[in-house]
């Protein structure tokens, strides 16, 4: 079934409405860690799980559940069981008891929202077959824009009703897409022919499980670090990121494609860009919130609006970054991305601390038009260096690349701030940002010198 003219942008609502929930609460989050960790009694590193565990989760749950998609159940159904799971977490986060119950539901969240996306964009590729490209384009927008206004909304939220109003505002969300989706979505023939055994090979369980155990021992070395060295779970992280990689290269149907690294090296660099992006902008949005409330004593509404400095600019710079990559290549947006990461690095380790009120906001800018430049510009490139048969696979391993970039950034957080938030733990983390720009710089331009090389030998070879 082809989705009419008419009924075009109801639908895209309804697809927009559910995806853009996973970017939207992945980043309201940022406003309530303050709250949660006195209200909880906890330390920075530890509320820092709640990060932790969501992008884990996501970065599991995306691809297994477009597998499902293709091969168990409906996209329809699969869509709309997402939005159910997301209404079950933000109907029970205001009543959790202990921050242990608040992690099992931020994981129900991550799991729902997971599931929506990858059946969304099925849905459209499926029923939506004039302009799809510009139907895909509503769901980025809507993404990036649910990222970077996420902390302001948080904030206003918050001053509303507490932490649990960033839990509760995704019901008239939920509500608006499910009814939209119940209604347009079309029904799709039950998938047939799969036995159980095949659905579960397929979906290489092993190597979700052995992923899932390198990332957790990994956060949780990097935050044992803040108290004292754990060298079993340094020894054991190594141990079972060895297996994970033995075992992706064995199966059928991998996981994650290990093999894709080694053929595909100027994917491979795209990637490595995009974690390298993700870690230094993921420290600012989750750690200026916190030393805005905790070692400014700025109210959460004040923190919220002021984060506008950076995400306003970095959604105002996105389209015009896109015209910049269609008139020459990705290349020098990449480069200019974490040459200004650089620049803001240094301008907060040295002024922002002591800058006036404005002079805060004109370096949040600097991170703005960083954050824009390089999140368009790597995109661009993502797909410029996927072969065209695994556009979707790429696609996909894009997505866990930024997860994991989001999971990294929570664990240096943990270990700089550990279990306050002081003027001296800021600079630690200034410092941390320009060694992180600088290695970005370094493996922009060598991505820059593979491009051009590649480009001189098709020339070349006519």
């Amino acid at each position: 079934m082809n989705v009419s003219r008419d009924n075009r942008k109801i639908f895209l609502t309804a697809i927009a409405f559910g995806t853009m929930l996973n970017p939207l609460n992945s980043s309201m989050i940022s406003l309530a860690l303050h709250q949660i960790q006195h209200e909880f009694g906890l330390s920075f590193t530890t509320v820092s799980w709640l990060i932790s565990t969501f992008y884990l989760a996501s970065a599991v749950t995306q691809p297994v559940s477009g597998r499902i998609g293709d091969d168990v159940m409906s996209r329809r159904t699969l869509f709309l069981s997402g939005l159910a799971l997301v209404a079950i977490s933000a109907v029970s986060a205001p009543f959790a008891p202990t921050f242990a119950v608040l992690i099992v539901i931020r994981l129900l969240q991550a799991i729902g929202s997971s599931a929506i996306y990858p059946s969304g964009v099925g849905l459209i590729r499926d029923h939506i077959k004039v302009r799809q490209a510009s139907a895909m384009a509503v769901l980025s927008i809507f993404a990036s824009a649910m990222t970077a206004l996420g902390p302001t909304l948080g904030g206003f939220l918050i001053t509303i009703g507490g932490w649990p109003a960033i839990f509760l505002v995704n019901l008239p969300f939920i509500i608006i897409s499910f009814a939209l989706g119940m209604y347009l979505f079309p029904k799709e023939q039950k998938k047939r022919g799969l036995r159980i055994g095949d659905v579960v090979r397929k979906l290489d369980l092993t190597g979700m499980l052995l992923f899932t155990s390198c990332i957790v021992l990994l956060l949780s070395f990097l935050l044992s670090l803040v108290d004292g060295i754990e060298y079993a779970q340094g020894v054991l992280c190594l141990l079972s990121a060895g297996a994970f990689i033995w075992w992706e290269c064995q199966v059928d149907h991998p996981f994650i494609q290990i093999r894709m690294f080694r053929e595909e090296k100027r994917l491979s660099l795209v990637y490595v860009q995009f974690i390298i992006l993700n870690i230094f902008f993921y420290c600012l949005f989750f750690g200026l919130p916190s030393y805005f409330q905790d070692e400014l004593g700025w109210r959460v509404e004040m923190t919220g609006l002021f984060m506008l400095c950076m995400s306003g600019v970095s959604i105002i710079v996105s389209p015009l970054t896109g015209k910049w990559v269609d008139r020459s290549d990705e290349r020098q947006p990449i480069l200019a991305s974490t040459v200004l990461m650089l620049a803001g690095a240094f301008a907060m380790t040295f002024f922002f601390i002591l800058a006036p009120l404005w002079g805060k906001g004109v370096i949040l800018a600097l991170f703005g038009f960083s954050y824009g430049i390089g999140n368009v510009a790597l995109q661009a490139a993502m797909l410029k260096a996927s072969p065209q048969q695994m556009v979707g696979t790429s696609s996909g391993l894009f997505q866990t690349c930024r997860y994991l970039g989001s999971i990294l950034s929570s664990a240096i957080l943990g270990m700089l701030f550990g279990h306050e938030i002081a003027r001296a733990h800021f600079e630690r983390l200034g410092w941390t940002l320009i060694i992180i720009s600088l290695i970005g710089i370094g493996v922009s331009l060598y991505f820059s010198n593979m491009v051009k090389g590649r480009k001189a030998i098709k020339k070349a070879t006519g």
